[in-house]
């Protein structure tokens, strides 16, 4: 039974000429009452319609939408493809073509609207690293030109600024060496070396390296009750670190005064471990969660800056989380605190 919206051009074809053909069977009937001759006339009439229907369908309707679906594929049709145009294409109906059409056109505008976002995420990417450059550099200058006008000569003045300067240039050594990391990460360029180790070893470590930076807000860290227990994970350790220390230096810098930053780590299942740093400090608004692993994306601009850091922390931490085929997310409340968990692979034997 044919269906209405799905003819194909034999069933097209066969309709048409049917519509054709028993009229002019009848008018031949009716001037000239011959059964056979009748029947005969209408075989002739429906074979001839249905062959000439057929064929300036294929040959015009469907060298058209031929065309109409190279230029949607933008190539040079290989010889799967010719198959494709020459066997199976004539026998779509209408409705398929159109919504093969409809479905590229879907495809071509999220694709429009994804390139939008990456240009407007790149815009906002080079304004955001040339004011990480800028601000370093016109520091430098000023305090290099202040030198030469005559404060060099000046012992009160002269290793304040240097010092000053000092620190700016390592500020600039440090964000060049992240935007380096961070290319070669977003590249693939990112050798890791597995190990198995234990997670919370490791943690210690970092605790221990950052706990000058925090006694001076007197914040207290350490490993939350219950996941004490060792659990041992296989993966780069000297990358894990880099990413304890950017998730636990971020808690330290927001953290509130006499606060505390809680590690904790989990076993998922047989395959993973689920690790994870969390704060009672100042919290990430939720219009910002989607973002926060971007390059240079601040919640708080003129606090970050005032702050510190490159802006590349959390987007490295991402790119080496996403290298060990894991994930990394992120859970805040406002005044509440702020939650920064990943996961990893349990060790291999």
């Amino acid at each position: 039974m044919f269906s209405a919206k799905n003819f194909s051009p034999q069933q097209l074809s066969a309709l048409t000429a049917l519509i054709l053909a028993v009229p002019i069977a009848l008018g031949i009937y009716f001037f000239y009452p011959v059964w056979w001759v009748t029947l005969l006339s209408f075989i002739v009439i429906f074979l001839g319609s249905f062959g000439l229907i057929l064929f300036m369908v294929q040959k015009f309707v469907y060298r058209k939408i031929k065309l109409i679906y190279k230029l949607i594929y933008q190539t040079k049709a290989s010889k799967r493809e010719e198959f494709y145009y020459k066997n199976i294409l004539p026998q779509k109906s209408i409705d398929d073509v159109r919504e093969d059409v409809e479905e590229w056109a879907i495809q071509r505008k999220e694709e429009i609207e994804l390139l939008k976002r990456n240009e407007a995420y790149r815009k906002e990417f080079l304004q955001n690293l040339s004011h990480e450059l800028k601000t370093p550099i016109f520091a430098i200058q000023g305090y290099v030109d202040t030198l030469l006008n005559g404060a060099l000569e000046n012992p009160e003045v002269n290793r304040k600024f240097l010092s000053s300067t000092s620190r700016n240039i390592d500020r600039l050594v440090n964000l060049a060496d992240d935007l380096d990391e961070i290319s070669k990460l977003e590249m693939g360029q990112l050798t890791l070396n597995q190990t198995n180790f234990i997670i919370q070893d490791l943690i210690k470590e970092v605790f221990e390296s950052l706990a000058i930076k925090a006694d001076e807000k007197q914040l207290k860290l350490g490993i939350k009750k219950g996941c004490e227990f060792p659990l041992t994970v296989y993966a780069d350790k000297e990358k894990i670190r880099q990413v304890l220390i950017n998730l636990i230096d971020n808690a330290i810098k927001y953290g509130k005064q006499n606060g505390e930053i809680e590690a904790s780590a989990y076993k998922i299942d047989g395959k993973q471990i689920l690790v994870e740093i969390s704060d009672d400090g100042l919290g990430i608004g939720e219009e910002h969660l989607d973002r926060i692993f971007e390059r240079f994306y601040r919640t708080d601009l003129a606090r970050s800056r005032k702050i510190g850091g490159s802006g590349l922390g959390l987007a490295i931490c991402k790119h080496i989380i996403e290298a060990h085929n894991q994930t990394i997310h992120v859970r805040s409340s406002l005044d509440i605190g702020t939650t920064f968990g990943f996961t990893l692979e349990s060790k291999k034997d």
